[in-house]
């Protein structure tokens, strides 16, 4: 399984809860959070010998992190000043930066002028987005992970276990371009964000997930792979590419 851009379907583990709280007071500053994570990284103690953080402990834990991040994200008022969030590397693979441009350029070609752009469990595609400052075309993400909230209205929360669980406001067939990353290599995952997909879209889709779904992507959404060859942060274990259902600029590169 990969996780692509939604967080964990799993309850955090003590331990990963640790790694989290250590990982969030690093992000912050504090120098001895990374003699911390290296404890927890090198232990190889059991979860039930660490002690379970309590919601209350964990909640502010994320309050304070959020302080700091508006600590450090000056000109909170800009809507395309807000920070940007990292890979969370307890669950996430993004996309290089070059993919996430490349992803990124061809949903603006593919909603067109004043369109409209849902990136459901991608991410990193829709933070190249917000860093293009297209005032042209607005932009949508649906996505597990709660940090993407500090974004406003532009983030819905998503569980392509409910794929069809979305807020009012969100109407039928009401994007030009849907890019999706389902977040594991499945045929269920890849079966319920499909119906995501076709309700939201108003035609086009972008799919990115591994070669191994290419079958089921054609019979599920009709879409055909691409000779673009997406790239990322870290290596994957399986091949990874792209799908398309209309006549895309990824299928004239062969490769990043």
């Amino acid at each position: 399984m990969r996780g692509s851009g939604a967080g964990s379907r799993r309850p955090a583990s003590p331990l990963s809860q640790l790694r989290v709280t250590a990982h969030a007071w690093l992000l912050s500053g504090r120098t001895w959070a990374r003699r911390f994570q290296t404890i927890c990284e090198m232990s190889d103690c059991d979860d039930e010998d660490i002690p379970q953080l309590s919601s209350h402990t964990l909640a502010a834990l994320q309050e304070f992190y959020s302080e700091q991040k508006q600590q450090s994200d000056p000109g909170g008022d800009d809507k395309y000043n807000l920070g940007v969030i990292e890979e969370n590397w307890l669950s996430q693979f993004w996309y290089s930066p070059d993919t996430a441009l490349r992803l990124a350029e061809e949903a603006v070609a593919a909603a067109g002028a004043r369109g409209r752009i849902a990136c459901v469990s991608a991410p990193s595609v829709y933070q190249k987005l917000r860093e293009l400052h297209r005032q042209d075309c607005s932009v949508y993400i649906f996505e597990y992970d709660r940090r993407f909230a500090i974004y406003g209205e532009e983030f819905i929360f998503y569980d392509y276990n409910n794929p069809l669980d979305l807020p009012e406001q969100i109407a039928a067939h009401s994007f030009d371009i849907v890019i999706a990353d389902p977040p594991y290599l499945s045929e269920e995952c890849l079966r319920k964000m499909s119906e995501t997909i076709k309700y939201l879209t108003q035609g086009k889709i972008l799919l990115c997930t591994g070669a191994v779904m290419e079958e089921e992507a054609a019979k599920l959404l009709g879409v055909k792979m691409c000779k673009f060859v997406p790239t990322h942060t870290r290596t994957l274990g399986n091949e990874f590419r792209c799908y398309v259902n209309y006549d895309s600029g990824l299928d004239r590169e062969m490769s990043v």
